[in-house]
């Protein structure tokens, strides 16, 4: 699989690299927000971008913002020196699917990486459904897409998709953010209700635009999210 490293510092784009090529991904590397578009409209396999936010040109935001409006489904994780939750909060609603704050441990990076890599590329099992109705959607396992019933495509993250289907695949019951937390992103629940709670935010949004209004998902007050079989 391809992943695009974007950061103005090329030690950390050169670190990055020796760890993912360890785990046998195929790096391409950006040093600057124009830069990156560049390398991810020439290259339309390109699986995973790591984006850096402090950088010349572009900063990350403006490319994800970009990246998102043209309804790409890539998914994109966030580095940044910024550790503050506002910070986290910015980069998640705008889009992106992980965020890292700096330093960081490259390991860690990597197993995020993997991990979200394994979430847009959900396995296809007999126990769950390939196409699931529910309230005004139809959501698609394989192709990853989500449609309303008047035809309106519904462009999602990885994550956000994760979440959808999981709620919808499992009516009426009520997941909490911890269960989601693990589940979706399959890693242990740390610090998990307010990044569950951006992207359930997020996710709401897109489909009540799509929908007139209908947002789908809703809250059980001190216990977690569902959807209601309807």
């Amino acid at each position: 699989m391809k992943i695009l490293v974007v950061d103005d510092d090329r030690e950390i784009v050169e670190l990055l690299t020796i760890y993912l090529k360890n785990e046998n991904f195929e790096i391409v590397k950006a040093y600057n927000g124009l830069e990156a578009l560049k390398k991810l409209y020439e290259q339309d396999d390109i699986d995973l971008m790591i984006l850096d936010i402090m950088m010349p040109k572009k900063n990350g935001i403006e490319v994800l913002k970009e990246i998102r409006e043209e309804n790409r489904n890539l998914s994109i994780i966030m580095l940044s020196a910024k550790s503050t939750d506002m910070d986290k909060i910015q980069g998640l609603t705008t889009g992106a699917d992980d965020y890292v704050t700096k330093p960081f441990n490259p390991l860690e990076v990597v197993a995020r990486v993997k991990s979200l890599l394994r979430r847009s590329h959900i396995s296809q099992t007999n126990e769950e459904p390939e196409e699931i109705e529910i309230g005004p959607l139809k959501i698609n396992k394989i192709s990853h897409e989500v449609v309303t019933l008047a035809g309106k495509h519904v462009q999602l993250t990885a994550l956000e998709f994760g979440i959808l289907y999981l709620l919808a695949s499992h009516p009426n019951r009520v997941y909490s953010a911890d269960e989601i937390f693990e589940i979706v992103w399959q890693q242990d629940s740390v610090v998990s209700a307010k990044t569950v709670m951006v992207h359930v935010s997020h996710l709401r949004d897109k489909i009540s635009e799509a929908t007139d209004g209908d947002k789908v998902i809703e809250t059980v007050w001190g216990v977690g999210y569902k959807i209601d079989d309807r």
